[in-house]
């Protein structure tokens, strides 16, 4: 697209390579494609009701384990494949430090959305006693809207708009475009502290409904 059309949506050769490497690097660490919680498996198995009587918050550790789990996939799934895409196609970098903390933190505010939402995903097991079809609708959602599958300055109009200030893309957009130096670093921070702060306030009252909803059902 990019031989076709050169500055396409505002990002040169270089850009669009680069974007396209990060954002794969992602997959893992954000969870893209969803998953990476053991809570529906407890909910079903019953050994929710244990974790909710632990002196540890559920939503807490649940997030401790999670980033846990993400600086490890980003170790062994992310960097790996960028180091092979700079070798074989060449990259765009962060011009300064400032730019690379920007990055740094535009990233983990992109796995604490991710994990906002995936949470709220993997509670619904308490109503619908499978999370499937959430978890597969909530896929189609994360690919579309994330910007894993193409950058979603290229959605025209209002489309392209919305698009971008979702809580999808949150998770892959906006630090790719941190990156790249593309977005307005301030701006994009405070939006995906605003999703991440409004997701886990959502999953906060969801842990609060399930601990009543349990209760009801033991007792």
């Amino acid at each position: 697209m990019w031989q076709a059309r050169p500055n396409l949506a505002g990002y040169d050769m270089a850009d669009a390579v680069t974007f396209c490497f990060i954002t794969q690097a992602y997959i893992g660490p954000m969870q893209l494609f969803g998953g990476g919680l053991s809570i529906p498996e407890r909910i079903r198995s019953g050994d929710i009701a244990l974790d909710l009587v632990r002196p540890a918050p559920l939503q807490l550790w649940s997030l401790a384990e999670d980033l846990g789990r993400a600086a490890y996939l980003l170790l062994v799934r992310g960097i790996p494949p960028m180091l092979v895409g700079a070798a074989l196609f060449g990259i765009v970098t962060p011009g300064d430090a400032r730019q690379w903390l920007a990055f740094l933190a535009s990233s983990l505010l992109a796995v604490v959305t991710s994990f906002g939402w995936r949470y709220l995903v993997a509670l619904s097991v308490c109503w619908l006693i499978d999370e499937r079809g959430v978890a597969v609708f909530s896929m189609v959602l994360t690919t579309l809207f994330s910007g894993m599958l193409l950058p979603l300055a290229l959605f025209p109009g209002w489309l392209g708009e919305v698009t971008r200030a979702l809580p999808w893309a949150a998770m892959a957009q906006a630090p790719s475009d941190v990156y790249l130096g593309k977005a307005q670093v301030l701006d994009t921070l405070a939006l995906q502290a605003f999703w991440a702060a409004a997701l886990f306030a959502l999953g906060t009252l969801g842990t609060r409904a399930i601990r009543h909803k349990v209760v009801i059902q033991g007792g």
